[in-house]
């Protein structure tokens, strides 16, 4: 079997600020997204049901698609917020969001139509708006939880700094990439937030372990953290992309949100690490020391 060797990056060609040119021009981009999106909305990235409350019925109906949909529209009294097929099924996914209507109306309703429910999903707007400040509670305490570790471990402001700013992109980009692709905040794709956090720590650490406490030339300390965790997190993005496109497949929907979310984080964990990270570090190792 073909053993995967990680190609030897030759760094000297590039000034540390080339190097962390692109990553800081792709984070700005994503908080430009993030800003636009929560001036047009009021909101940095769009809730989904579990935050906002509302109703979703799975409903199957024996019918072409485009006459299905035409029937979902005229079987409800309100105007359903979004109406998806799930692939290879005559079943529909109906959702609304902070509808007047309760969840024993809509399913007579549909049930009035014609329709075969399958199941009915409601949260209320008060406990989806707890649920969701507690979501983000717990990301913000994740995060600060890491930075602290990362910070106790390392007890020198620039490598640490490193990885807690290379983290933070990494939960940025996807979040900006949520907005432009119509992902919503969801309790898992909050979970695939809090996921992409344990994996930039991972590589960021490794990096800053061999360059600063293993023996060896930075460069040469370096191609051997990326030896290992490119490895990694191509390994993990591999999988994450597979489950996308099954997920996607098959209709369901939050797999395949979260796949998404995880293989963007991961590419731009590898930039934020290998471009971002090293730049820092070798400005801290043959520059900021020295000051």
């Amino acid at each position: 079997m073909a053993r995967f060797e990680v190609p030897e990056v030759d760094y000297t060609r590039y000034t540390n600020r080339q190097l962390a040119a692109v990553p800081l021009a792709v984070l700005a981009v994503a908080l430009l997204v993030i800003g636009g999106f929560y001036a047009t909305t009021g909101a940095p990235v769009d809730p989904g049901l579990d935050f906002t409350g509302g109703t979703e019925l799975r409903l199957g109906i024996d019918a072409p698609q485009e006459q299905a949909r035409e029937q979902i529209d005229g079987a409800f009294a309100a105007t359903p917020d979004s109406v998806q097929r799930i692939q290879g099924e005559n079943v529909y996914v109906v959702t609304f969001e902070a509808s007047e209507a309760t969840a024993g109306e809509l399913e007579a309703q549909a049930e009035g139509a014609g329709f075969t429910v399958r199941s009915v999903d409601s949260v209320s707007a008060s406990f989806g708006s707890g649920t969701q400040t507690q979501a983000l509670l717990g990301v913000a305490a994740a995060f600060l939880g890491m930075a602290a570790l990362v910070f106790a471990m390392f007890r020198t402001f620039v490598p640490s700094i490193a990885v807690v700013a290379s983290a933070f992109s990494d939960i940025v980009i996807p979040v900006a990439l949520m907005n432009l692709l119509g992902i919503e905040l969801t309790l898992g794709t909050v979970a695939a937030l809090l996921m992409l956090i344990g994996y930039s720590v991972d590589s960021d650490i490794l990096l800053n372990n061999h360059v600063l406490r293993r023996s060896g030339d930075f460069y040469e300390s370096t191609h051997r953290a990326m030896r290992t965790g490119v490895t990694m997190t191509l390994t993990s993005l591999a999988a994450m992309a597979v489950m996308a496109v099954i997920a996607s497949l098959f209709g369901i929907g939050l797999l395949s949100s979260i796949g998404i979310i995880l293989v963007f984080g991961l590419a731009a964990d590898l930039m934020n690490t290998y471009l971002l990270n090293v730049s820092l570090l070798r400005w801290y190792k043959y520059e900021g020391v020295a000051r």
